[in-house]
């Protein structure tokens, strides 16, 4: 699309978008052909988004400029002084400094973030995942600074951010909600009564909260007063308030998501359900679309379900409405994250769909590209999420450079969606995410011995990563046969952690470039004893012209390969 005729996500078919889907029974569904003539029209917002900046660092920033950049969309980074060389910089039309690298004093500063965009002339301003995303008063801001904020509506972020708020919300529109209690009185005595009322085990909840911070699970009363002053002090210092919330818990339940949008002009879809039950210390860390064993009529309930939940806040854009769900399937809501899930891609695999593209569309004021009846589903996507963690130590994050980083190779059913490359430095001031590995097939045990494949492929030396862990994981029977839950990990924890420590992958390099060099030393020798020093075949190395030269070698470390 040529660059005259497409700085604008305002500019669209003279008719409606049309999309055609490619017949192929190898592709995914995500390949597409999108036809447009291009015009202007006047939207709900009447403004133009020819630039946008991004509120956020790492592979979600580098996701958000490719799809702007292929709408012909200028893209503005901002990014701290420990980011000053990172790869979503390099990657930005424009990029500025904020500040040092506590997120406090850069990607948190709501201040700063509106002075670059001003300063740079963006029309509108995309915070990704985490930091700004869900921050009411950061969408209020740019609501009053006449910035187009690429999220819901302040008053959607307000309801929805405070889980009590949210269950009254969800209970009057018909949504399934978990017993619990969700009042103002915060005394100790009043949450053990109601504790005590609604039965043991349950589950105390930062109102605020998110990311598995400021939650607790309480098997008996006498280890509720300890949890429950745990559970304010991470919440005070991760949310700047602790007030809790006493829920019902269920034992071994599933984690499903739906993926909903919604428009300005009071539309509402939803893109079927995600599986993210599989998680260590309450963080995901494989997704996986559709849920496994979801029966159709289920699937359908989940999803006029989340599309209630939507319509009752009069949610704008992209939002993920989670459920807990038992074993039969039942379903209750659980809370709604108000903006783009990093598993998202899952999503976009068995559906067609860029969800960036949508948001950027209708935050423009454009109406939702498809109809409910037009999204439709198709094969099975999994998401894995690689990390600088070392599993055997409870999964701690850990810091420093990617000294060699090779990766899977890219093709429509496989993505690496990433913010770092080899010689980066994985900083200790953020997320310790190193890649997400996201692959598609017809069906799910196909896409299941694809992710293996494509995780075997990973080469990653200077850090301990969790892709042992991963292959591990994706290879457990009870996995394979789709029995997940929240606490699979736990429960099968001796399986899936090596009892041995793994030699160090620095370690294995030297092996290798040892053999390697003596190899040499004898080859040489070998050439000086020859009669023909000079001859190309005297060496004996096995090279051939116009041929890759590649080895395979095998290092036993102790009785293991």
């Amino acid at each position: 699309m040529a660059a005259a005729s497409a700085v604008s996500v305002l500019l669209v078919a003279a008719e409606r978008n049309r999309w055609h889907r490619l017949p192929s029974l190898l592709l995914p569904p995500r390949t597409w052909v999108w036809r447009q003539r291009t015009m202007k029209y006047t939207t709900a917002t009447g403004r133009n988004i020819t630039k946008v900046l991004i509120a956020n660092r790492g592979e979600i920033a580098c996701r958000v400029m490719r799809t702007a950049k292929k709408l012909g969309v200028q893209t503005v980074a901002v990014y701290s002084e420990a980011d000053r060389n990172s790869m979503h910089v390099d990657m930005a039309d424009e990029a500025y400094s904020i500040g040092p690298a506590p997120s406090q004093q850069s990607y948190l500063s709501m201040e700063k973030i509106i002075q670059v965009a001003k300063t740079s002339a963006a029309q509108a301003i995309h915070p990704g995942c985490g930091f700004l995303s869900e921050n009411m008063e950061f969408a209020e801001l740019c609501k009053q600074e006449g910035i187009i904020f690429i999220g819901p509506p302040p008053s959607a972020i307000r309801d929805m951010g405070i889980k009590s708020t949210s269950k009254s919300i969800m209970a009057a529109a018909g949504v399934p909600v978990v017993e619990g209690y969700h009042g103002e009185d915060q005394s100790d005595q009043c949450l053990k009564e109601h504790a005590r009322r609604i039965g043991y085990p349950v589950m105390i909840k930062a109102v605020r909260g998110g990311g598995g911070k400021g939650m607790r699970i309480v098997r008996s009363e006498q280890e509720f007063q300890e949890q429950l002053e745990s559970a304010r002090r991470e919440a005070k210092k991760s949310f700047n308030d602790d007030a809790m919330l006493i829920e019902k818990f269920v034992d071994t339940p599933r984690h499903v998501e739906v993926q909903v949008f919604g428009d300005h002009h009071g539309n509402a879809v939803y893109l079927f359900e995600r599986d993210c039950s599989v998680q260590r210390r309450h963080q995901k860390i494989i997704e996986e679309a559709p849920a496994p064993g979801i029966k159709s009529e289920v699937r359908k309930k989940l999803g006029e379900a989340a599309v209630r939940a939507a319509k009752a806040v009069n949610y704008v854009g992209a939002g993920t409405v989670e459920f807990i769900m038992d074993s039969k399937h039942n379903f209750c809501f659980m809370e709604m994250n108000t903006r783009l899930q990093v598993e998202h891609p899952v999503t976009e695999m068995i559906t067609g769909t860029d969800l960036v593209e949508w948001q950027l569309r209708i935050a423009a004021g454009e109406k939702i590209p498809l109809s409910q009846e037009e999204i439709t589903l198709q094969g099975h996507a999994f998401e894995a999420r690689i990390y600088a963690e070392d599993p055997s130590n409870n999964f701690m994050p850990v810091a420093g450079p990617l000294v060699h980083l090779s990766t899977p190779r890219a093709d429509p059913s496989t993505r690496i969606e990433t913010g770092v490359r080899q010689g980066d430095e994985v900083s200790v001031h953020y997320d310790p995410m190193i890649a997400k590995l996201v692959v598609w097939a017809a069906d799910r045990q196909a896409a299941l011995t694809k992710l293996r494949y494509s995780l075997r492929q990973y080469n990653i030396v200077g850090l301990p990563t969790n892709i042992d862990f991963l292959l591990n994981l994706s290879g457990h029977p009870e996995f394979e046969a789709g029995n997940v839950h929240t606490d699979f990990i736990p429960q099968h924890h001796k399986q899936l952690l090596l009892s041995r420590k793994a030699a160090a992958k620095e370690s294995l390099c030297q092996a290798a470039l040892g053999l390697i060099l003596k190899e040499k030393a004898m080859t040489d020798t070998f050439t000086l004893q020859a009669h023909d020093q000079f001859s190309p075949f005297s060496s004996s190395s096995g090279r051939r012209l116009n041929i890759s030269y590649t080895r395979n070698m095998t290092l036993k470390d102790g009785k293991n390969n």
